[in-house]
C-alpha cells in the first residue's frame, strides 16, 4: 500500500471528523471514532495532529475558512457603505441557512471549549480569528466606498458577530424565517447606525 504523508491526511481527517461532527454531534468526536470514519489506524490521527484539541482547531478553522470564503465571493456593491455590509451580512445568513449542521458543530465545539481549560484556546483564537476577518472586511468596504468609520472596525465587527450569532442560535433553536429576515434588517441597520455614527434604516436587498 502507498505511503500517504502527513500532509495528505490532514484535509482527509479534517473532513472525516466534520462528518462524524455533523451526523453525531462533537461529543462523539473521538480520535478512535475520527480514525474509524475514514478507515485508518487511532494512531494515524495522533501522528497528523497530536492532540484531539489540535484535531478541534484544524475543525473550527475549516469551517471557519469555508463561511469567510463565501462572504468574500459575495457581490459587493461599491456606490454605498450600507448595501454591501448587507450584501456580506446576507451571504453569512444564506450560509446558515443552507448548512445549520456546520454552524451547530462549531456552536458545540465553543460550549465544550468554554468548559475545558485544554479547549479554552482553540476557541479564543476561532472567535478571534472571525473578529479579524469580519474587521479588514468592514475597514476594507469603508475604503472602498469612501465611508468615514465612526467606531473602529474592530468594534463594529465585534457588534456584528454578537448580533449575528445570536441570531444563528435562534436558528438552531427555533426556526422562524419571518422573525430572522425582521431581525437580519435590524442587524444590519444597526451595524450600519454604529459604524457610521448616524441612524439608518435597513438595507432592502432583492434575493435575500
Amino acid at each position: 500500500m502507498a505511503h500517504i504523508s502527513a500532509a495528505e491526511r490532514r484535509p482527509q481527517l479534517i473532513k472525516a471528523a466534520i462528518d462524524l461532527m455533523t451526523r453525531k454531534g462533537v461529543a462523539a468526536a473521538s480520535t478512535r471514532a475520527v480514525a474509524a470514519e475514514l478507515g485508518v489506524a487511532q494512531m494515524t490521527v495522533h501522528y497528523v495532529f497530536g492532540s484531539k484539541q489540535e484535531l478541534y482547531r484544524a475543525v473550527l478553522e475549516q469551517l471557519s475558512q469555508e463561511v469567510m470564503d463565501g462572504v468574500r465571493k459575495a457581490p459587493a456593491p461599491d456606490a454605498r457603505f450600507e448595501d454591501a455590509v448587507a450584501t456580506m451580512a446576507r451571504a453569512l445568513w444564506r450560509n446558515v441557512r443552507k448548512d445549520p449542521l456546520s454552524h451547530l458543530v462549531v456552536t458545540e465545539l465553543s460550549i465544550l471549549a468554554l468548559r475545558d481549560p485544554n479547549l479554552r484556546e482553540t476557541i479564543t483564537g476561532h472567535f478571534y480569528g472571525m473578529g479579524q476577518v469580519a474587521s479588514v472586511l468592514i475597514e476594507e468596504t469603508a475604503e472602498r466606498t469612501g465611508q468615514h468609520l465612526a467606531q473602529s472596525p474592530d468594534a463594529v465587527a465585534r457588534f456584528f458577530l454578537a448580533g449575528f450569532d445570536g441570531l444563528t442560535m435562534q436558528r438552531l433553536s427555533v426556526p422562524d424565517d419571518e422573525a430572522e429576515e425582521v431581525c437580519l434588517n435590524h442587524l444590519i441597520a444597526s451595524t450600519v447606525a454604529l459604524a457610521t455614527g448616524g441612524s439608518r434604516s435597513a438595507p432592502s436587498l432583492a434575493g435575500s
